[in-house]
């Protein structure tokens, strides 16, 4: 399939999003590629090996999308971090407990810095979803707080980070996917709040920053007083009628996955991605399977034959005004390792704490209980684990491990006896029921800050797990900082 088989009108691929199997650019890759005029892809750890590697990746890329390829990667900060050989900045509550929006700024360029240096032009980031929701299994700690106004403060500083290194940033999830219990990769969540209520909380931050975003993703969830019967993705009122029209909003949006449950489980990939174009969508996410995409691909390709997308000129028009104001390019690479010490100070000023925690002597002995293997879970990376921690911890104390495979069979009776103090740590992406009523000495909470929800225990909050993050609670555990994060949330 190439230009001329739809005349002036534009390849399917060049308002299709797609993946690609691995680290490489194999041939047959480059040739669906080509063959339906594909601008722009997502990149996975799948395709991350080494700085070297992606930025070769990248180039290659760039030989096969043309000059106004676009390169993206989920990179948010915190757990959502997929190279592992970069600095780890903080997540965004991290951030937003630190409330201090130079920093946001500071920890966002850190982040642009390391994709532009490999080539990388657009980051999925930052997250706009305003997180009042304890039981939320998808946001947690990659929201900066609950109220509105921080994660407009934070979301503007985030985006000027990347503006001033040069990469296009992303807000997320467009309305909001900060007020569920459910996750949108797994089903298909509905936000039921009243217009006004939505105007004075999840709705905030969007509107604020429309001046400062180049690009808008949207969430695959119901908001019946914005639209009774079609997931905002999907969307006509929500896309052109709210952000278009009634904000007047003129940048790129792009879809969430498409190969999400919240809508393949109800649409056909073909089918949803012609309604996200016709709802608003400039670039449809056809992530997955070759087959997957091409469903997606030919689907797009028959709509634009059929005159069903008549803006596609306008749409491709922004995609290559976005590309063009913030290119991919082949730079040398720098020593990112540089910005470490910066990173960890960044989570340390996050560090917070909860019922006044009392950090056990330096040299002394304590049991730590810990997950033995956290796994990953869809969009989040997997925690420490328990050998790591105790590695880590034994630099300060003497520990014996108790690491366990479930919570469930934790016996908190047996492990609470004797008079060596009990640290639990908390590794896991969802809060935990089996913890209710835990009584460890002191809890450190390296990921879910909402498990200090569960556990009847003095914590120190960290909102992550990474080398970064450890090494500044250790230092609390030391006595050499204190804890002068204030919790982004309420309880």
């Amino acid at each position: 399939m190439t230009p001329t088989d739809f005349g002036p009108l534009p390849d399917p691929g060049a308002l299709t999003m797609v993946d690609i199997p691995g680290p490489v650019l194999d041939a047959g890759t480059a040739e669906h590629l080509r063959r339906y005029g594909v601008g722009a892809v997502c990149l996975f750890g799948k395709n991350v090996q080494s700085p070297g590697q992606l930025r070769t990746l990248c180039a290659d890329l760039r030989a096969v999308l043309g000059e106004h390829a676009l390169i993206a990667l989920d990179h948010e900060g915190g757990a959502i971090l997929r190279p592992q050989f970069w600095p780890f900045a903080p997540s965004a509550m991290s951030l937003g407990a630190a409330d201090d929006p130079a920093l946001t700024e500071a920890m966002n360029a850190v982040l642009a810095r390391q994709l532009r240096a490999v080539g990388v032009n657009w980051n999925f980031a930052p997250v706009l979803d305003v997180n009042v929701n304890p039981a939320n299994p998808v946001i947690g700690e990659r929201a900066y707080g609950a109220d509105p106004e921080k994660v407009t403060r934070h979301g503007r500083a985030a985006l000027a980070g990347h503006a001033r290194e040069g990469v296009a940033a992303c807000v997320k999830h467009f309305p909001g996917h900060g007020d569920t219990f459910q996750d949108s990769h797994l089903t298909l969540p509905r936000v039921d709040k009243p217009r006004a209520e939505l105007d004075a909380g999840e709705l905030v931050p969007f509107r604020a920053l429309l001046d400062a975003t180049p690009a808008v993703m949207t969430a695959h969830i119901v908001y019946p007083a914005l639209d009774p019967e079609h997931p905002a993705t999907l969307s006509r009122p929500i896309l052109t009628g709210l952000l278009r029209d009634e904000w007047g909003y003129g940048g790129v949006i792009v879809t969430d996955s498409m190969g999400m449950q919240a809508i393949d489980a109800h649409y056909g990939r073909g089918e949803a991605g012609v309604l996200a174009l016709r709802a608003g969508a400039d670039l449809v996410m056809a992530l997955g399977q070759r087959a997957a995409q091409e469903e997606t691909l030919e689907a797009i390709a028959a709509a634009l034959r059929a005159g069903e997308v008549p803006d596609a000129g306008t749409k491709l028009g922004r995609l290559r005004a976005l590309a063009e104001k913030y290119p991919s390019q082949d730079l040398p690479l720098p020593d990112l390792a540089a910005d470490r010490p910066a990173v960890t100070l960044g989570w340390a000023r996050g560090l917070t704490g909860w019922r006044n925690p009392v950090a056990p002597p330096p040299g002394s002995r304590i049991r730590l209980v810990a997950h033995r293997t956290p796994v990953r879970e869809n969009v989040s990376e997997a925690g420490a684990d328990a050998e790591t921690l105790a590695r880590d911890l034994g630099t300060v104390y003497a520990v014996d491990l108790h690491p366990f495979d479930s919570p469930e069979e934790l016996d908190w009776a047996a492990l609470e006896g004797g008079d060596v103090p009990v640290v639990l740590a908390t590794t896991f992406r969802h809060r935990q029921p089996a913890l209710r009523g835990a009584r460890p000495a002191l809890h450190l909470a390296l990921y879910n800050p909402y498990a200090v929800l569960d556990v009847d225990a003095p914590a120190v909050l960290a909102y992550g797990f990474r080398p970064e993050a450890r090494a500044a609670l250790l230092g609390w555990l030391r006595g050499e900082r204190g804890l002068p994060g204030t919790l982004p949330f309420g309880m």
